[in-house]
């Protein structure tokens, strides 16, 4: 091979850095005799990756001439270099000729590219440990370590996608296996219990409805403001998310988890959210204390039925979106992270390059979640805030432009919801004078508002848009797939409607519901016509459980894995007849396929 022009200044370093001039001599001869080589590294090897300033000037000009669809040849790339004296006899001419007369091996080209490419990896590996050394001992005293480590993060995330070899050209993939994809995942849809989604259920059947599942890859923005339910409806699907993975697991398939990054909230909190959607309890009692023995008997037994529920909570405050990217390929590396929840998208930080322009930073933030819903194959869901510009208009149902800071939101997003709720407006403005006819009318406004949200589907890369009505009930900060129907104002007298009392449940049968509850979402069909008949008090929609699913999970979460089968009959058979003769759940079917079902799980029709 021609002779290397120059050795490395090695008195830099204590140890030479890694670079092979011979690797880089033989790319470049064999792309000066064969130009078609050229298509076949262009993806893999760049200018900067070339240890040899000459070799980076030489590749610079071979790249020019090509995409102008010019011959790249020692003869006609001299011009561009000049002929200097390169020394020892050595001119630039002569060395381009040497290059070219000594290649004698044109497939082998890709791999003289992955070597070029690797060693420059490496080097910029070493520079970006060397400067972090010198940061760390040079640095002012306001810089701590948290920022100093964060700053490693940053210049290592700008290497990760060079190091994982993802350049966009090599993207390309062919119809065929493209549409292989494209139709597991149509008979994914089809075979999922006839629910007709693609991907995870939010829990919300009026909601999956409109989305189609939410699947791999997608980001889903839910946005409003500040009360408007963002958190509540995202804990509310972290939770139906979690049950269904974990009723799959518990059915031998092998599932992963889902996790929330909660910046606002503690971790805590985000649980006790959850427990008390299950036990009924009014989180505001909890967090003050004042819950009755029954009410907190009922959140501890929530805790017991849910304690496997396969859900991962980082309440770290402040990270960047590098920090939230590098946690999260950890998640998917130790428990197959399927869905992340980031709550909420304002609070992330960017890498601090955009000059305190925060437009860009957003811009910088979604790019990367979105990115990283790609690279990780999951559903990454995240909350953002909308401008206070709303509030300013008659109709303060927000819109797209209402993104706050960024309208690259909207552009990165695959889907947008925004939550809106009349009721959060209306119980300000209530006039002060009562008896007035203002005041009647802000009644029957507040009476017709009252548990009423609307999920506003913005944007659906996936299908249609539109307007979704659901339920929510306040105290427990849960969302239901439809509001709660009620009287009309008038016939009401101004009277609202008596609440239903509570009822009482003794502790293996409140498990026992809590399980049925699960199934049904989870674990269940729809009655057929050949179950009608073994019984004519089943509903024509009811979704139904096999006695033997639902004796199986009330064993492993009531009396746990030392229970006996015939102890767990009879227990189960005291917690069914105690929610039977409440009125709660039925028992029923013939002798050989018996099933169990709930009234409140019954669909509406279509």
């Amino acid at each position: 091979m021609a002779a290397p022009l120059r050795v490395v200044d090695e008195e830099r370093s204590e140890r030479p850095v890694p670079y092979n001039l011979e690797a880089e001599q033989a790319l470049i001869g064999a792309v000066l005799i064969r130009n078609d080589v050229f298509g076949k590294v262009m993806d893999i090897v760049s200018e900067g990756d070339f240890f040899e300033d000459l070799h980076r000037r030489i590749w610079a000009i071979i790249t020019a001439q090509v995409q102008k669809g010019q011959a790249a040849t020692p003869v006609t790339i001299k011009t561009y270099l000049g002929d200097t004296d390169l020394g020892g006899g050595n001119t630039v001419s002569g060395y381009l000729a040497r290059l070219a007369a000594e290649a004698t091996t044109f497939g082998n080209a890709p791999d003289y590219a992955r070597t070029v490419r690797d060693l420059a990896l490496r080097r910029r590996l070493i520079g970006v440990a060397d400067g972090i050394r010198t940061i760390a001992y040079d640095s002012p005293v306001e810089e701590t370590a948290a920022t100093i480590f964060a700053t490693l993060e940053a210049d290592l995330e700008e290497l990760r996608p060079a190091i994982a070899g993802k350049v966009a050209a090599n993207d390309f993939e062919g119809f065929d296996r493209i549409s292989e994809r494209a139709i597991a995942q149509a008979q994914e849809a089809y075979q999922r219990s006839g629910s007709k989604l693609v991907g995870f259920s939010t829990g919300l059947e009026s909601l999956d409805k409109m989305l189609g599942g939410m699947q791999a890859s997608d980001l889903i923005v839910i946005a409003g403001r500040p009360g408007a339910g963002k958190s509540a409806l995202a804990t509310n699907i972290a939770y139906a998310i979690a049950l269904d993975l974990q009723s799959r697991r518990d059915d031998g398939e092998k599932t992963g988890v889902a996790a929330i990054a909660s910046l606002e909230m503690s971790s805590e909190q985000q649980v006790q959210r959850i427990l008390c959607d299950i036990s009924d309890v009014p989180q505001w009692k909890i967090r003050r204390g004042i819950a009755t023995e029954e009410e907190f008997s009922r959140f501890v037994e929530a805790r017991h039925a849910l304690r496997r529920l396969p859900i991962q909570i980082d309440a770290t405050g402040g990270l960047s979106i590098s920090q939230i990217k590098m946690r999260a390929r950890s998640l998917k590396r130790r428990y197959g992270l399927e869905v992340l929840i980031v709550d909420y998208l304002q609070l992330l930080s960017g890498s601090g390059k955009h000059n305190n322009q925060r437009h860009n930073e957003v811009s910088e933030i979604t790019a990367g979640l979105k990115e990283l819903a790609k690279e990780l194959g999951i559903v990454v869901i995240a909350l953002s805030q909308v401008s206070r510009d709303v509030d300013k208009r008659d109709d303060r149902r927000p819109m797209l432009s209402d993104l706050r800071e960024s309208g690259s939101i909207e552009q990165d997003a695959d889907v947008v919801i925004f939550i809106y709720r009349e009721e959060y407006y209306l119980k300000d403005r209530e006039p002060k004078q009562q008896g007035t006819e203002a005041h009647e009318n802000w009644k029957r406004a507040m009476h017709n508002a009252a548990g009423v949200a609307e999920a506003i589907v913005a944007k659906n890369r996936h299908g249609r848009s539109g307007t979704v009505m659901l339920g929510f009930i306040g105290q427990m900060m849960r969302f239901t797939s439809e509001p709660e129907p009620r009287d009309d104002y008038e016939v009401l007298s101004d009277q609202r409607a008596p609440r239903k009392e509570r009822i009482s449940l003794p502790k293996e049968a409140t498990i026992a519901y809590g399980v049925l509850k699960h199934l049904s979402l989870t674990g269940s069909t729809i009655a057929t016509e050949e179950m009608r008949e073994a019984d004519r008090n089943l509903k024509k929609r009811a979704r139904v459980i096999t006695v033997e699913k639902a004796r199986e999970v009330f064993g492993r979460e009531a009396l746990g894995p030392e229970a006996t089968p015939e102890e767990i009959e009879k227990r189960f058979r005291e917690a069914m007849k105690t929610l039977r003769a409440k009125e709660i759940a039925f028992w029923t079917g013939t002798k050989e396929a018996p099933f169990v079902w709930l009234p409140e799980m019954v669909l509406e029709d279509d």
